[in-house]
Protein backbone atom coordinates (compact mmCIF):
# COMPACT_ATOMS: atom_id res chain seq x y z
CA UNK A 1 0.00 0.00 0.00
CA UNK A 2 1.52 3.06 -1.05
CA UNK A 3 0.61 6.65 -0.44
CA UNK A 4 2.28 10.35 -1.63
CA UNK A 5 3.87 12.11 0.92
CA UNK A 6 4.91 15.85 0.32
CA UNK A 7 8.29 15.32 2.34
CA UNK A 8 9.86 12.57 0.22
CA UNK A 9 8.49 14.10 -2.57
CA UNK A 10 6.87 10.72 -4.11
CA UNK A 11 5.32 7.62 -3.27
CA UNK A 12 6.19 6.11 0.26
CA UNK A 13 4.91 2.17 1.29
CA UNK A 14 2.93 2.23 4.67
CA UNK A 15 3.84 -0.59 6.85
CA UNK A 16 2.41 -4.04 6.48
CA UNK A 17 -1.35 -4.23 8.55
CA UNK A 18 -2.46 -3.97 11.48
CA UNK A 19 0.47 -0.99 11.51
CA UNK A 20 -0.75 0.68 13.43
CA UNK A 21 -2.00 3.45 11.58
CA UNK A 22 -1.73 7.14 13.88
CA UNK A 23 -3.35 9.59 11.18
CA UNK A 24 -3.38 13.38 12.14
CA UNK A 25 -5.65 15.85 10.14
CA UNK A 26 -5.51 19.54 10.51
CA UNK A 27 -9.47 20.85 10.81
CA UNK A 28 -10.81 24.52 11.03
CA UNK A 29 -10.24 27.72 12.65
CA UNK A 30 -14.14 28.34 14.25
CA UNK A 31 -15.21 32.02 13.72
CA UNK A 32 -18.03 31.26 11.26
CA UNK A 33 -19.67 28.87 10.06
CA UNK A 34 -16.86 26.28 7.35
CA UNK A 35 -16.56 26.52 3.92
CA UNK A 36 -17.27 23.75 1.55
CA UNK A 37 -13.38 23.68 0.96
CA UNK A 38 -13.03 22.79 4.49
CA UNK A 39 -14.38 19.84 4.19
CA UNK A 40 -12.05 18.20 1.83
CA UNK A 41 -9.43 17.23 4.29
CA UNK A 42 -12.32 15.96 6.63
CA UNK A 43 -13.84 13.90 3.73
CA UNK A 44 -10.14 12.57 2.38
CA UNK A 45 -8.90 11.62 6.03
CA UNK A 46 -12.65 10.07 6.66
CA UNK A 47 -12.60 8.07 3.13
CA UNK A 48 -8.50 7.11 3.89
CA UNK A 49 -8.92 6.17 7.31
CA UNK A 50 -11.89 3.66 6.39
CA UNK A 51 -9.91 2.17 3.75
CA UNK A 52 -7.16 1.41 5.53
CA UNK A 53 -9.56 -0.36 8.40
CA UNK A 54 -11.34 -2.34 5.86
CA UNK A 55 -7.52 -3.32 4.64
CA UNK A 56 -6.96 -4.86 7.96
CA UNK A 57 -5.15 -1.67 9.83
CA UNK A 58 -5.71 -0.43 13.53
CA UNK A 59 -6.33 3.08 12.75
CA UNK A 60 -6.47 6.33 15.21
CA UNK A 61 -7.72 9.04 13.26
CA UNK A 62 -7.29 12.47 15.10
CA UNK A 63 -9.33 15.75 13.17
CA UNK A 64 -8.43 18.76 15.24
CA UNK A 65 -10.08 22.28 16.19
CA UNK A 66 -8.28 25.40 16.36
CA UNK A 67 -10.37 27.53 19.14
CA UNK A 68 -8.24 29.79 19.90
CA UNK A 69 -6.88 32.28 17.23
CA UNK A 70 -6.75 36.28 16.20
CA UNK A 71 -9.85 35.59 13.70
CA UNK A 72 -11.88 34.26 16.37
CA UNK A 73 -11.00 37.23 18.43
CA UNK A 74 -11.68 39.78 15.35
CA UNK A 75 -15.39 37.83 14.38
CA UNK A 76 -16.23 38.50 18.53
CA UNK A 77 -14.46 40.94 20.20
CA UNK A 78 -15.46 40.23 23.88
CA UNK A 79 -17.02 36.60 22.88
CA UNK A 80 -14.97 34.85 21.37
CA UNK A 81 -15.04 32.01 23.71
CA UNK A 82 -18.60 31.71 23.23
CA UNK A 83 -18.29 32.29 19.36
CA UNK A 84 -15.24 29.43 19.43
CA UNK A 85 -18.01 27.23 20.98
CA UNK A 86 -20.35 27.88 18.58
CA UNK A 87 -18.80 27.78 15.75
CA UNK A 88 -17.39 24.31 16.65
CA UNK A 89 -20.51 22.82 16.73
CA UNK A 90 -21.58 24.02 13.33
CA UNK A 91 -18.89 22.73 11.92
CA UNK A 92 -19.24 19.14 13.90
CA UNK A 93 -22.89 19.25 12.97
CA UNK A 94 -22.13 20.03 9.33
CA UNK A 95 -19.60 17.48 8.84
CA UNK A 96 -21.78 14.88 10.78
CA UNK A 97 -24.31 15.73 7.94
CA UNK A 98 -21.58 13.61 5.38
CA UNK A 99 -22.46 10.20 7.62
CA UNK A 100 -18.93 8.93 7.55
CA UNK A 101 -18.41 8.81 11.68
CA UNK A 102 -14.38 7.59 10.96
CA UNK A 103 -12.76 10.22 13.68
CA UNK A 104 -11.62 9.04 16.76
CA UNK A 105 -10.21 12.41 18.50
CA UNK A 106 -11.57 15.64 17.90
CA UNK A 107 -8.91 17.94 20.31
CA UNK A 108 -9.49 21.72 20.89
CA UNK A 109 -6.75 23.80 21.43
CA UNK A 110 -8.60 25.19 24.27
CA UNK A 111 -8.06 21.91 26.14
CA UNK A 112 -4.57 21.16 25.47
CA UNK A 113 -2.62 24.21 26.96
CA UNK A 114 -1.10 22.15 29.63
CA UNK A 115 0.40 20.24 26.71
CA UNK A 116 1.39 23.13 25.48
CA UNK A 117 2.98 25.04 28.15
CA UNK A 118 5.05 22.13 28.61
CA UNK A 119 6.20 21.34 24.78
CA UNK A 120 7.60 25.38 25.10
CA UNK A 121 9.03 24.90 28.38
CA UNK A 122 10.78 21.92 27.03
CA UNK A 123 11.72 23.92 23.87
CA UNK A 124 13.39 26.37 25.65
CA UNK A 125 15.31 24.35 28.24
CA UNK A 126 16.57 22.82 25.19
CA UNK A 127 17.47 26.28 24.07
CA UNK A 128 15.67 26.43 20.95
CA UNK A 129 13.48 29.13 21.51
CA UNK A 130 13.15 32.08 24.19
CA UNK A 131 11.29 34.81 25.47
CA UNK A 132 10.68 37.82 25.34
CA UNK A 133 8.29 40.53 26.92
CA UNK A 134 5.46 37.64 27.17
CA UNK A 135 6.18 36.65 23.47
CA UNK A 136 7.76 32.87 23.28
CA UNK A 137 9.31 32.41 19.64
CA UNK A 138 11.20 29.48 17.90
CA UNK A 139 14.79 29.81 16.68
CA UNK A 140 14.76 28.88 12.82
CA UNK A 141 18.55 29.50 12.40
CA UNK A 142 19.27 26.29 14.78
CA UNK A 143 17.49 23.76 12.48
CA UNK A 144 19.87 23.06 9.75
CA UNK A 145 17.39 21.18 7.39
CA UNK A 146 14.58 23.66 7.96
CA UNK A 147 12.52 24.17 5.35
CA UNK A 148 12.64 20.17 4.03
CA UNK A 149 8.81 19.68 3.95
CA UNK A 150 8.24 22.67 1.96
CA UNK A 151 11.33 23.34 -0.17
CA UNK A 152 11.85 26.89 1.41
CA UNK A 153 15.19 27.87 1.76
CA UNK A 154 16.01 28.81 5.22
CA UNK A 155 17.93 31.74 4.14
CA UNK A 156 15.27 33.00 1.87
CA UNK A 157 12.37 32.86 4.65
CA UNK A 158 10.17 36.10 4.84
CA UNK A 159 9.21 36.99 8.38
CA UNK A 160 6.00 35.11 9.41
CA UNK A 161 4.94 37.54 12.34
CA UNK A 162 6.98 41.34 12.33
CA UNK A 163 8.02 42.08 15.55
CA UNK A 164 11.62 44.13 15.92
CA UNK A 165 12.02 42.20 19.14
CA UNK A 166 12.83 39.21 17.68
CA UNK A 167 16.77 37.46 17.41
CA UNK A 168 15.54 36.67 13.44
CA UNK A 169 12.90 37.99 11.46
CA UNK A 170 12.46 34.50 10.56
CA UNK A 171 12.13 32.99 13.88
CA UNK A 172 7.77 32.10 14.43
CA UNK A 173 5.66 32.91 17.63
CA UNK A 174 5.14 29.55 20.08
CA UNK A 175 3.67 31.62 22.93
CA UNK A 176 1.74 35.42 22.57
CA UNK A 177 1.04 37.97 25.05
CA UNK A 178 -2.41 38.91 26.01
CA UNK A 179 -2.91 42.01 24.49
CA UNK A 180 -6.33 44.11 25.50
CA UNK A 181 -8.46 43.68 23.00
CA UNK A 182 -8.05 39.62 23.46
CA UNK A 183 -10.52 38.32 25.76
CA UNK A 184 -9.17 34.54 25.97
CA UNK A 185 -6.31 33.52 27.49
CA UNK A 186 -4.36 31.38 30.26
CA UNK A 187 -1.64 31.94 32.62
CA UNK A 188 2.18 30.82 32.15
CA UNK A 189 5.62 31.13 33.14
CA UNK A 190 6.03 34.06 30.82
CA UNK A 191 2.95 35.54 31.70
CA UNK A 192 -0.57 36.03 30.61
CA UNK A 193 -1.27 34.60 26.94
CA UNK A 194 -2.76 32.56 24.57
CA UNK A 195 -0.36 29.62 22.30
CA UNK A 196 0.56 30.40 18.33
CA UNK A 197 -0.88 28.66 15.40
CA UNK A 198 1.49 26.18 14.94
CA UNK A 199 2.38 24.86 18.43
CA UNK A 200 -1.37 23.84 19.18
CA UNK A 201 -0.76 21.18 16.57
CA UNK A 202 2.44 19.43 17.16
CA UNK A 203 0.91 19.28 20.95
CA UNK A 204 -2.63 17.63 19.98
CA UNK A 205 -1.47 15.62 17.92
CA UNK A 206 1.26 14.20 20.04
CA UNK A 207 -0.75 13.88 23.09
CA UNK A 208 -3.14 11.36 21.28
CA UNK A 209 -0.55 10.15 18.95
CA UNK A 210 2.51 10.19 20.46
CA UNK A 211 5.81 11.78 18.72
CA UNK A 212 6.17 9.65 15.95
CA UNK A 213 2.68 8.56 13.79
CA UNK A 214 2.26 7.86 10.44
CA UNK A 215 -0.09 10.17 8.41
CA UNK A 216 -0.03 14.12 9.20
CA UNK A 217 -3.06 15.37 6.31
CA UNK A 218 -4.50 18.91 5.79
CA UNK A 219 -4.68 21.38 2.71
CA UNK A 220 -1.66 21.86 0.43
CA UNK A 221 -1.97 25.31 1.79
CA UNK A 222 -0.67 24.73 5.10
CA UNK A 223 2.56 23.26 3.71
CA UNK A 224 4.26 26.47 4.28
CA UNK A 225 4.42 27.85 7.24
CA UNK A 226 1.72 25.52 9.36
CA UNK A 227 3.67 22.51 8.71
CA UNK A 228 6.72 23.40 8.55
CA UNK A 229 7.07 25.19 11.54
CA UNK A 230 4.99 21.59 13.52
CA UNK A 231 7.73 19.33 11.93
CA UNK A 232 10.65 21.92 13.00
CA UNK A 233 9.61 22.33 16.61
CA UNK A 234 8.85 18.42 16.92
CA UNK A 235 12.24 17.69 15.62
CA UNK A 236 13.82 20.17 18.08
CA UNK A 237 12.41 18.09 20.84
CA UNK A 238 14.22 14.92 18.77
CA UNK A 239 11.20 13.76 18.11
CA UNK A 240 10.53 11.85 14.20
CA UNK A 241 6.86 13.26 14.33
CA UNK A 242 4.75 12.53 11.40
CA UNK A 243 6.15 9.92 8.74
CA UNK A 244 3.79 10.61 5.71
CA UNK A 245 2.25 14.38 5.04
CA UNK A 246 -0.87 13.71 2.48
CA UNK A 247 -1.81 17.13 1.20
CA UNK A 248 -4.96 17.77 -0.11
CA UNK A 249 -5.38 20.16 -3.09
CA UNK A 250 -7.38 23.05 -2.81
CA UNK A 251 -11.17 23.58 -3.61
CA UNK A 252 -11.63 26.39 -6.34
CA UNK A 253 -14.15 28.35 -6.87
CA UNK A 254 -14.40 28.60 -10.92
CA UNK A 255 -10.56 28.96 -11.05
CA UNK A 256 -9.92 30.48 -7.92
CA UNK A 257 -9.06 29.23 -4.48
CA UNK A 258 -12.65 29.35 -2.18
CA UNK A 259 -11.76 31.66 0.60
CA UNK A 260 -14.34 34.11 3.11
CA UNK A 261 -11.64 36.97 2.39
CA UNK A 262 -12.57 37.10 -1.15
CA UNK A 263 -16.32 36.21 -0.68
CA UNK A 264 -16.32 33.32 -3.04
CA UNK A 265 -17.68 31.05 -0.39
CA UNK A 266 -20.63 28.29 -0.01
CA UNK A 267 -20.85 26.72 3.39
CA UNK A 268 -20.74 23.20 4.01
CA UNK A 269 -24.61 23.29 5.15
CA UNK A 270 -25.57 25.74 2.22
CA UNK A 271 -23.90 23.05 -0.63
CA UNK A 272 -25.63 20.10 1.26
CA UNK A 273 -29.22 21.25 1.31
CA UNK A 274 -28.82 22.17 -2.26
CA UNK A 275 -26.90 19.33 -3.45
CA UNK A 276 -27.02 16.80 -0.56
CA UNK A 277 -24.57 14.75 1.02
CA UNK A 278 -24.65 11.98 -2.00
CA UNK A 279 -24.61 14.09 -4.61
CA UNK A 280 -21.29 16.29 -2.49
CA UNK A 281 -19.46 13.17 -1.95
CA UNK A 282 -19.79 11.61 -5.70
CA UNK A 283 -18.54 15.09 -6.72
CA UNK A 284 -14.76 15.32 -3.81
CA UNK A 285 -14.75 11.90 -5.72
CA UNK A 286 -14.07 12.98 -8.75
CA UNK A 287 -10.33 14.62 -8.29
CA UNK A 288 -7.94 13.01 -6.67
CA UNK A 289 -6.78 14.27 -3.21
CA UNK A 290 -3.71 15.62 -4.07
CA UNK A 291 -5.11 17.65 -6.94
CA UNK A 292 -6.85 20.83 -6.68
CA UNK A 293 -10.98 20.28 -7.72
CA UNK A 294 -13.05 22.81 -9.02
CA UNK A 295 -16.54 23.55 -7.39
CA UNK A 296 -19.17 25.07 -9.61
CA UNK A 297 -23.02 24.16 -10.64
CA UNK A 298 -21.86 22.62 -13.64
CA UNK A 299 -19.53 20.43 -11.50
CA UNK A 300 -22.14 19.68 -9.39
CA UNK A 301 -24.65 18.76 -11.83
CA UNK A 302 -22.55 16.21 -13.45
CA UNK A 303 -21.87 14.66 -9.92
CA UNK A 304 -25.31 14.59 -9.44
CA UNK A 305 -25.93 12.81 -12.64
CA UNK A 306 -23.02 10.18 -11.46
CA UNK A 307 -24.84 9.44 -8.46
CA UNK A 308 -28.09 8.71 -10.47
CA UNK A 309 -26.13 6.78 -12.87
CA UNK A 310 -25.14 4.69 -9.59
CA UNK A 311 -28.86 4.55 -8.07
CA UNK A 312 -29.95 3.34 -11.61
CA UNK A 313 -27.95 0.02 -11.78
CA UNK A 314 -29.64 -1.26 -8.87
CA UNK A 315 -33.27 -0.25 -10.38
CA UNK A 316 -32.38 -3.04 -13.18
CA UNK A 317 -30.71 -6.77 -12.83
CA UNK A 318 -27.62 -7.43 -11.68
CA UNK A 319 -25.28 -8.58 -14.04
CA UNK A 320 -22.34 -10.24 -12.43
CA UNK A 321 -18.61 -9.12 -12.55
CA UNK A 322 -15.80 -11.18 -13.43
CA UNK A 323 -13.80 -12.69 -10.52
CA UNK A 324 -10.86 -10.08 -10.47
CA UNK A 325 -13.26 -7.22 -10.48
CA UNK A 326 -12.39 -6.30 -6.82
CA UNK A 327 -9.45 -6.90 -6.51
CA UNK A 328 -8.80 -4.09 -9.66
CA UNK A 329 -10.63 -1.93 -6.84
CA UNK A 330 -8.53 -2.74 -4.14
CA UNK A 331 -5.47 -2.24 -6.37
CA UNK A 332 -6.30 1.39 -7.35
CA UNK A 333 -7.14 2.50 -3.77
CA UNK A 334 -4.13 0.88 -2.61
CA UNK A 335 -1.65 2.74 -5.16
CA UNK A 336 -1.94 6.46 -3.66
CA UNK A 337 -5.61 5.98 -2.81
CA UNK A 338 -6.93 7.20 -6.78
CA UNK A 339 -10.97 7.87 -6.09
CA UNK A 340 -10.97 9.28 -9.69
CA UNK A 341 -9.84 5.40 -10.76
CA UNK A 342 -12.13 3.58 -8.45
CA UNK A 343 -14.99 5.32 -9.39
CA UNK A 344 -14.63 4.56 -12.85
CA UNK A 345 -14.82 1.09 -11.89
CA UNK A 346 -17.72 1.12 -9.90
CA UNK A 347 -19.56 2.94 -12.93
CA UNK A 348 -18.89 -0.36 -14.97
CA UNK A 349 -19.89 -2.63 -12.76
CA UNK A 350 -23.63 -3.88 -12.94
CA UNK A 351 -22.77 -5.98 -10.03
CA UNK A 352 -25.03 -5.12 -6.92
CA UNK A 353 -23.47 -7.01 -4.21
CA UNK A 354 -19.96 -5.74 -5.51
CA UNK A 355 -21.20 -1.95 -6.20
CA UNK A 356 -22.46 -2.10 -3.08
CA UNK A 357 -19.66 -3.44 -1.40
CA UNK A 358 -17.68 -0.35 -3.01
CA UNK A 359 -20.17 2.54 -2.40
CA UNK A 360 -19.86 1.99 1.05
CA UNK A 361 -15.89 2.67 1.00
CA UNK A 362 -17.02 6.31 0.38
CA UNK A 363 -20.36 5.77 3.00
CA UNK A 364 -22.55 5.56 -0.08
CA UNK A 365 -24.24 2.89 -0.12
CA UNK A 366 -27.65 4.39 0.44
CA UNK A 367 -27.53 4.76 -3.12
CA UNK A 368 -28.20 1.33 -3.20
CA UNK A 369 -31.40 1.43 -1.31
CA UNK A 370 -34.97 0.89 -2.79
CA UNK A 371 -37.17 3.75 -2.37
CA UNK A 372 -40.54 3.72 -1.94
CA UNK A 373 -42.63 6.58 -2.84
CA UNK A 374 -45.05 8.33 -0.60
CA UNK A 375 -48.80 6.86 -0.77
CA UNK A 376 -49.94 10.32 -2.51
CA UNK A 377 -47.50 10.03 -4.82
CA UNK A 378 -48.52 6.13 -6.07
CA UNK A 379 -51.60 7.73 -6.38
CA UNK A 380 -51.02 10.14 -8.21
CA UNK A 381 -49.10 7.70 -10.77
CA UNK A 382 -51.90 5.29 -11.17
CA UNK A 383 -54.29 8.15 -11.78
CA UNK A 384 -51.78 9.18 -14.57
CA UNK A 385 -52.19 4.91 -16.16
CA UNK A 386 -56.02 5.32 -15.69
CA UNK A 387 -55.78 8.48 -17.94
CA UNK A 388 -52.96 7.05 -20.74
CA UNK A 389 -55.27 4.11 -21.03
CA UNK A 390 -58.43 6.54 -21.71
CA UNK A 391 -56.13 8.43 -24.02
CA UNK A 392 -56.41 11.85 -21.91
CA UNK A 393 -52.28 12.69 -22.40
CA UNK A 394 -53.30 16.05 -21.19
CA UNK A 395 -54.60 14.96 -18.05
CA UNK A 396 -51.64 12.47 -18.24
CA UNK A 397 -48.91 14.83 -18.74
CA UNK A 398 -50.21 17.41 -15.90
CA UNK A 399 -50.14 14.16 -13.67
CA UNK A 400 -46.05 13.41 -14.62
CA UNK A 401 -45.57 17.00 -14.00
CA UNK A 402 -47.15 17.17 -10.47
CA UNK A 403 -45.15 13.65 -9.83
CA UNK A 404 -42.17 15.09 -11.03
CA UNK A 405 -42.67 18.62 -8.71
CA UNK A 406 -43.08 16.00 -5.78
CA UNK A 407 -39.23 14.81 -6.25
CA UNK A 408 -40.31 11.21 -8.24
CA UNK A 409 -39.99 10.07 -11.79
CA UNK A 410 -42.76 7.71 -13.29
CA UNK A 411 -41.31 5.28 -15.55
CA UNK A 412 -44.10 3.21 -17.93
CA UNK A 413 -43.31 -0.60 -17.81
CA UNK A 414 -45.68 -2.89 -20.41
CA UNK A 415 -49.13 -2.39 -18.41
CA UNK A 416 -47.71 -1.57 -14.98
CA UNK A 417 -45.30 2.08 -14.10
CA UNK A 418 -42.29 2.18 -11.19
CA UNK A 419 -41.58 5.15 -9.45
CA UNK A 420 -37.83 6.10 -8.68
CA UNK A 421 -36.76 8.78 -6.86
CA UNK A 422 -35.21 12.03 -9.09
CA UNK A 423 -31.75 12.58 -9.00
Amino acid sequence: MRLSSTLARGLVELPEPPGPIGMYFCGPTVYARAHIGNARPYVVGSWYARWLRLRGYEVTLVHNITDVNDKIYEAAPGESAERARQATEWYLEDVARFGLDEVDHYPKATETIPEIVRFISDLIERDVAYEVEGDVYFRVAGQSDYGRLSGQKPDQVEEQEPNARKEDPRDFVLWKANKPEEDTWWDSPWGRGRPGWHIECSAMAEKLLGPSFEIHGGGLDLVFPHHENELAQSSALGHDFARIWMHNGMLRFTGEKMSKSVGNVETIQEVLEKWGRETTLLFFLTAHWHSPIDFSDERMESAQARADGLREVFRNPSQGAPAESWDRFEQILDDDFSTPGALAIMHEWRDHQLLRRALEVFGLASLAEDSVAPAEVDELARRRQEARAARDFAASDRLRGEIEAAGWEVRDEADAYRLVPKA
